[in-house]
């Protein structure tokens, strides 16, 4: 009857045990990232009716044992959200993490920030969100220097439109100059009709208010830039900073048909621009920063690194949405978009893969089982009451 004690108190400490998994489970249902864990049982050793630990039908077992939890790594579901900087992983890597201890953990919970020095860090515990860099070691994740886009001297300025060929001059205005600190110039083209000198030909010149700032020549063959004239280059010198070379280009979409006076060349476009705040930052779906800044411009960073695992033995929870490498040797690093590292999903965070129903039918047997073990305790003290009552007459 001791024995049998003995045996109930096992199953009432294993049935707890599922009971407190079960829990937990269930208390991070909502948990970003977070992964479930199923508690292993076993029985425990057998022996004879006599105790020599005699093989045989007659083996009496010692009662119920547990042998630790299995993570479940199950993907849970990708919910959308408003920040960018939220990730999650269609696949199976991880994000990794170095904490200020320098130590390497692992992630599905993709909820980062940049920090005041512009490292990439978990909103939860503030480590470091590791990049792989090109010889694949890991470096930080950082926009330090990088939150303001460089602006770019203007080189090219294309035009559009039809310049008549009866007419006899026409200016462009608002032909705008980008020099090599970002000020922004407004300038003005004038052409003038020179057919009467060289068919065909009109004379370009470049004007920075009333001075002149360069000319050049465009020839037209039926009313196409002839090849070798259909380009002018020029060098522009804004006062206190350096010259900036401009091509002036009419290859493309210029022609000279007769159309009275009235022509229609306008400015097409021109390549350069001012320097820009940043204002924003994202991923692609291969891990690679993508910062965004005011004037338009689009710059890659960074790139993510990831880490995966062979087998569930090889990582254990630590906390904090975050897991440890148990074994080095099964665990491998790389980038999204290989192997089956998967991709990174900007503006989405995986929750938990918690399944609520499978929960509450566990708890249910958990139940069971603790009340039937609880009744074996009650009945085998029962019986020790009413031997002691035996013994006592």
């Amino acid at each position: 009857m001791l024995d049998s004690i003995y045996v109930g108190m096992t199953g009432l400490l294993g049935y707890s045990r599922g009971l407190r998994v079960i829990a937990n489970n269930t208390a991070n249902m909502n948990t970003p990232g977070f992964k479930s864990s199923n508690l292993q049982f076993t029985d425990m050793f057998y022996s004879g009716r006599n105790g020599a630990g005699a093989q045989g039908s007659g083996n009496l077992g010692h009662g119920l044992n547990t042998t630790g939890t299995v993570l479940s790594f199950k993907s849970g579901e990708l919910r959308q959200t408003s920040n960018t900087l939220d990730l999650a992983i269609d696949g199976d890597g991880l994000f990794i993490l170095r904490n200020a201890s320098g130590e390497i953990t692992y992630t599905r919970a993709g909820q980062f920030e940049f920090n005041a020095d512009g490292v990439l860090v978990t909103r939860g515990s503030g480590s470091k969100v590791m990049g792989q860099s090109a010889d694949g070691s890991l470096v930080e994740i950082s926009i330090a220097g990088l939150r303001t886009g460089a602006g770019k001297a203007s080189s090219t300025i294309s035009f559009a439109g039809n310049l008549s060929s009866t007419g006899s001059e026409q200016t462009v205005n608002g032909v705008k100059v980008v020099d090599a600190a970002g000020g922004e110039h407004t300038l003005s083209a004038k052409f003038t009709n020179t057919d009467s000198t060289s068919p065909g030909s009109w004379k370009v010149e470049l004007f920075d208010g009333t001075t002149s700032v360069g000319t050049g020549q465009i020839v037209f063959v039926d009313g196409r830039p002839q090849v070798g004239s259909a380009t002018i280059s020029i060098t522009y010198a804004p006062g206190g900073t350096s010259p900036v070379p401009l091509t002036l280009d009419f290859s493309k979409d210029v022609t000279s048909y007769a159309s009275g006076s009235l022509s229609t060349l306008v400015v097409g476009s021109q390549n350069g621009y001012g320097p820009g705040a940043l204002t924003g930052a994202s991923f692609d779906n291969a891990g690679m920063l993508v910062l965004t800044y005011a004037n338009g411009q689009t710059v890659k960073g960074s790139q993510l690194a990831l880490g995966r695992f062979d087998s569930l033995d090889a990582v254990e929870a630590v906390g904090d949405n975050e897991f440890k490498a148990v074994n080095g040797r099964a665990w491998h690093i790389g980038r999204a978009t290989t192997g089956a590292f998967g991709k990174v999903q900007s503006g989405m965070i995986e929750i938990s893969n918690v399944d609520l129903s499978r929960e509450f039918g566990d708890l249910v047997i958990m139940q069971r089982g603790y009340q039937a073990s609880s009744q074996i305790v009650s009945t085998a003290n029962d019986m020790l009451q009413e031997l002691f009552a035996m013994k006592s007459k």
